[in-house]
């Protein structure tokens, strides 16, 4: 089962918090900023509700900058 099928978002909630990067060989990290989505859907058939997260789609992780700096601008939040 997947958004890609018969699942139509109804809400989407947006956060601001940080992601792992791993930048190294020897498996160094640091945190970054990071924008997470959490969708909310419903099957077109069954009429079923389900919350889609970054543990389903770990693409729902974007780590853009610009996209970062979108949603601080909106939010009122800081610019680093």
């Amino acid at each position: 089962m997947g958004l890609g099928e018969d699942w139509q978002a109804v809400q989407v909630w947006a956060r601001l918090g940080k992601d792992v990067l791993t930048l190294a060989e020897d498996g160094a990290y640091t945190m970054i900023d990071a924008v997470s989505l959490t969708v909310e859907a419903v099957h077109a058939e069954t009429k079923g509700r389900r919350i889609f997260t970054v543990y389903d789609y770990p693409e729902f992780i974007i780590t853009d900058p610009g996209a970062v700096a979108f949603f601080k601008y909106f939010t009122k939040q800081n610019h680093e």
